[in-house]
């Protein structure tokens, strides 16, 4: 499984050795690896690809069944897993605008693979598709009808962990007794905080809202992009000059936590900074948690209350700061469990693809 993300690249190989009482199917890891990357460099992407992935992919003495791709933006025409072929590739190349930091290097990957292994199936799953269950008002922007006309709606990000996620914590509470009709009414605000975050409400296992919208740009603040910020703010910039490519590149790679303390992006670093005095830094923090909590707040309003809040991905399962501050923060909310969850995303593509394929049974 490959996950390419829009500052690391993990890859996994899994092998299928079980099927749960609830038909999910469970896997052994063969081996995993992750590498940092910039995949807006393409020459350093098919350097990386030709000196670590190729021997990785040669490695394994069962050949290989297939290859599952996680792609961020599946537009409205991509709403389930789907083989990878020219019509699909072609597809996908439509929607690299709307997803520039993820979509292309994708892409990059699907065809490096072909050119190498061109018997080798690959599959696409979209991180929109689990967010197909929102409902119009949800993802429908008040924009002029001629634009919404154009396809421009939310779509909402990071639904292959969100489902995870919302498939871990029914699993949790199965095993501790609750019914199918307990599981119907739970109501759960997943958390995915890392180098791009969102929030989702879910109720019954289903995406009711989330943070990301029409791009992955919309939302909370984030490692390098900026989140929502004032449409207003943005036509002032292009009436002073800036042009659309340099706010392209300013909300999606100067900005969030890296522009607000001028120093990382990484929240780890920007503890370690804080804690040493660094104002920016404190800065950056306290900003990011206090959309999250506004973010939180407003995913409540949508469940009428909530059970239960996930935090995952890198810094949601291990910053433990942010959690007890979230804790400490929200407990007007009322009694809620909190939980930290490790993001399992190729875990999730692999079930998605063993099931469209065929060869899960």
């Amino acid at each position: 499984m490959i996950n390419s993300g829009s500052s690391t690249l993990k890859v996994q190989l899994l092998s299928p050795i079980s099927t749960e009482g609830d038909g999910a199917t469970q896997f052994a890891r063969l081996w995993s690896e992750q590498r940092s990357w910039q995949p807006q460099q393409p020459q350093l992407v098919d350097a990386l690809l030709d000196g670590w992935l190729a021997p990785l992919l040669a490695a394994p003495q069962q050949p290989l069944q297939l290859v599952g791709h996680r792609v961020v933006h599946g537009g409205e025409q991509f709403s389930a897993p789907s083989r990878v072929n020219a019509e699909v590739l072609a597809g996908l190349e439509q929607l690299v605008p709307l997803a520039p930091l993820h979509n292309a290097p994708a892409l990059q990957l699907m065809r490096w693979i072909h050119g190498r292994l061109p018997q080798l199936e690959q599959w696409a799953c979209f991180d929109t598709a689990f967010h197909r269950t929102l409902p119009p008002a949800q993802h429908t922007y008040a924009v002029p009808a001629d634009w919404r006309e154009r396809g421009l709606r939310r779509f909402g990000f990071h639904g292959l962990n969100h489902q995870h996620v919302a498939e871990t914590v029914a699993a949790i509470h199965r095993e501790e007794g609750s019914s199918d009709e307990q599981l119907a009414r739970l109501r759960l605000i997943s958390c995915h905080l890392g180098a791009g975050c969102s929030l989702c409400a879910i109720s019954g296992g289903h995406s009711q809202a989330t943070t990301m919208g029409f791009t992955p740009l919309e939302g909370l603040v984030m490692g390098t992009r900026s989140g929502s910020v004032d449409p207003g703010l943005l036509l002032h910039l292009l009436q002073q000059g800036i042009s659309a490519a340099e706010l392209d590149d300013g909300l999606n790679h100067r900005s969030g936590l890296l522009g607000l303390s001028d120093l990382s992006g990484d929240m780890q670093q920007l503890r370690q900074a804080a804690a040493a005095g660094h104002a920016r830094a404190q800065l950056a923090i306290d900003v990011f948690t206090a959309r999250l909590i506004e973010g939180i707040g407003a995913m409540a309003a949508v469940l009428r209350g909530v059970d239960v809040i996930a935090l995952t991905g890198g810094i949601g399962q291990n910053d433990e700061l942010l959690a007890h501050a979230l804790h400490s923060e929200l407990q007007w909310l009322g009694p809620f469990r909190l939980l930290q969850i490790p993001a399992d995303e190729e875990g999730q593509i692999a079930r998605q693809c063993l099931a469209a394929s065929g060869l899960s049974g």
